[in-house]
């Protein structure tokens, strides 16, 4: 199994309907093909300057592959990501 995470932070000056349009998009990528779990959360820690997290895991890392190559995801990443994420983490676990 493999979890795939991505925290981001985004764009100071995005207006709220690009950050609608944002959330609407990210939650399509749940359609895609073999994504299992998947959870879009708010961060509550002062800790770190990450507003938001993206959760999302997979059997295989085929799976993962396709996902990630999926022209689903790909169009996301080019008319959402680009255009509203000013910084973010990602992370893929795997269990011990």
């Amino acid at each position: 199994m493999i979890r795939h995470s991505v925290i981001l932070k985004l764009k100071s000056d995005i207006n709220s309907a690009d950050k609608r349009a944002f959330f609407e998009a990210v939650d399509k990528l749940a359609a895609i093909p073999e994504v299992q779990k998947f959870e879009v959360l708010k961060q509550i820690s002062s800790k770190n300057k990450f507003e938001y997290g993206i959760s999302m895991e997979f059997d295989t890392q085929e799976q993962y592959d396709s996902y990630s190559n999926h022209p689903q995801h790909q169009v996301f990443i080019q008319n959402f990501w680009i255009k509203a994420v000013e910084d973010f983490l990602e992370i893929d676990y795997v269990l011990l």
